[in-house]
């Protein structure tokens, strides 16, 4: 049986209890008439009879019987109402035969029972309800019309009030199928509307964006999860916004005047810029809604699409370049070999050197389209950089102490190595490029975090440094202060970066230029010898 057939099914008997409480009362009323002085109950001509008193109390005791039975023993819901009307019918007959037929009033009984059990019987056991009241009716007036106590046109009253019992059984039927009808529609809209909010809860729970519902007077009323991690707000309860966000609760405030604009962006609590966008809703309440974006989001998610299409360009013309590129190197090296002079020569190394300019440009577009997969492992921080000092020193022809290495304790990240060589090769090559090649020009500071599982590789310099105009620059593609630059160096290591689970960023400074790569060491499982050397 499903859920709303049960539940009109429980509604049903609790109808039928309520039938049965009613026939209780009425019982009790007729037991005390035959009680009372006669003058009190003779216009219903119920003397003091001790056969009738015996049949009123019996009548009682089964009508508690069926309240019962209809509370604790709910089955045969159809045979459980048929027997009450049959009985209602029985002892209303012997009271109209007894009070004189249809004349006594007490017919109006059996109407009353009859819409009662119409409202909430079943099928065509109404009409048997209906017949059974007329058969008895119409059987008491025509014995007592043959005893001759009454006239044979009280007949008619006994028609008209026989027609009244089926009315009133087909109308009630009529009526409770239609009250059925329509608890059923309800029941069944209330599941669907309950369906939908659990559905739309759900949405908006998993959405990637906050959102805020705000009444009239400020309150949060409710909120998903990710505004309260945007703006640190309790997760239970409401709470006033201008409590919590001033500024947002000004910018909301001016906005619900129609003063002011209908977004806003503004600092969340842990630093992060975040978009604000207002909408009313169609809520009695007056309540709006606060939609949250991540502004960086936003910005890495039109970067992505940019970088995208400019992937697709780009790899196609670095493939068509790389090609003529490759016959005007060639033909360069033939020229080398017949000496002309110091023109040639000089003209030779100016070819020379711009075909290898162009063939780094082409190698740093296809890598920029090039989705390389790392394949992180525990390296040893302090002897990776030591390592990697030593090999950018002999390719360069720099001095022992041009770069410094720090550290106060063995730490270990975890990293690609061919990339971590990449991104250590651009960062430090741009600090070479901008403090020059004296001692201790260039600085690699290790500074390891265990309790918090991570470490962090400071690359700094003693160069000028980066105005502040153009720190938000720095890491976006193809933008350069040097003219013989890309402007892909420090984009392509901090995707690097990313595809190990580390984070490149760019630090404020008194002097020169300060990067710091911050990766875990405890996501990749330690070889046991490198596990050996980290416990000393």
């Amino acid at each position: 049986m499903t859920g709303w057939l049960s539940a009109t099914w429980e509604a049903s008997w609790r109808s039928l209890q309520y039938f049965n409480l009613y026939r209780l009362v009425i019982a009790c009323l007729l037991l005390l008439a035959t009680v009372f002085p006669q003058d009190w109950t003779s216009r219903l001509n119920l003397g003091s009879n001790t056969g009738l008193f015996l049949l009123i109390v019996v009548y009682a005791a089964a009508v508690a019987g069926g309240l019962l039975f209809s509370m604790y023993e709910q089955r045969r819901f159809n045979l459980q109402l048929t027997i009450q009307v049959g009985m209602d019918v029985s002892v209303v007959g012997v009271l109209m035969f007894v009070g004189g037929g249809v004349g006594s009033g007490l017919g109006v009984l059996l109407l009353v029972s009859l819409a009662a059990a119409s409202l909430v019987g079943r099928g065509r056991l109404v009409l048997l309800y209906a017949a059974l009241a007329t058969l008895v009716v119409l059987a008491i007036q025509t014995y007592v019309v043959l005893l001759g106590l009454l006239d044979a046109a009280s007949l008619f009253q006994a028609g008209l009030l026989s027609a009244g019992f089926f009315a009133t059984a087909v109308l009630a039927r009529l009526l409770g199928q239609r009250a059925m009808t329509n608890e059923d529609l309800a029941r069944r809209r209330g599941v669907a509307l309950d369906n939908q909010i659990r559905i739309s809860q759900q949405v908006v729970e998993h959405m990637q964006d906050g959102v805020l519902i705000v009444g009239r007077d400020g309150k949060v009323v409710r909120s998903n999860p990710v505004a309260q991690a945007m703006l640190s707000l309790p997760g239970a309860g409401a709470c006033v916004l201008a409590g919590a966000l001033p500024r947002l609760a000004a910018a909301f405030e001016l906005w619900a005047t129609g003063r002011g604009p209908d977004s806003l962006r503004f600092s969340a609590p842990d630093g992060r810029e975040l978009d604000a966008r207002f909408a009313r809703t169609q809520s009695s309440d007056g309540e709006c809604l606060v939609f949250l974006e991540d502004a960086e989001r936003i910005k890495a998610r039109a970067q992505q699409l940019k970088l995208a299409a400019l992937g697709r360009l780009t790899a196609s013309i670095a493939h068509e370049i790389r090609n003529p590129l490759s016959a005007i190197s060639h033909a360069g090296e033939l020229l080398r070999e017949e000496r002309r002079g110091e023109m040639q020569d000089r003209l030779l190394r100016i070819l020379g050197d711009n075909v290898i300019r162009l063939d780094r440009i082409v190698s740093d577009i296809l890598e920029l389209g090039r989705q390389s997969r790392a394949t992180p492992s525990w390296l040893n921080l302090d002897e990776f950089c030591r390592n990697f000092v030593e090999h950018l020193a002999s390719s360069e022809g720099l001095a022992a102490d041009v770069i410094r290495i720090e550290g106060e304790a063995p730490a270990g990240l975890c990293f690609d190595r061919a990339h971590l060589h990449r991104v250590l090769w651009n960062l430090v090559g741009n600090a070479l490029r901008h403090a020059g090649r004296d001692s201790g020009a260039v600085c690699l500071r290790i500074v390891p975090a265990p309790a918090e599982g991570r470490v962090e590789l400071h690359v700094t310099d003693q160069g000028p440094g980066i105005p502040e105009e153009l720190r938000e620059q720095v890491f976006e593609p193809f933008f350069t202060t040097h003219h013989q630059g890309t402007g892909l160096g420090l984009f392509i290591a901090r995707e690097l970066c990313a595809a190990n689970g580390a984070r490149l960023e760019l630090l404020p400074s008194a002097r020169g230029a300060h990067f710091v790569i911050t990766g875990r060491y405890d996501t990749c499982p330690l070889p046991e010898a490198n596990a050996a050397s980290a416990a000393n």
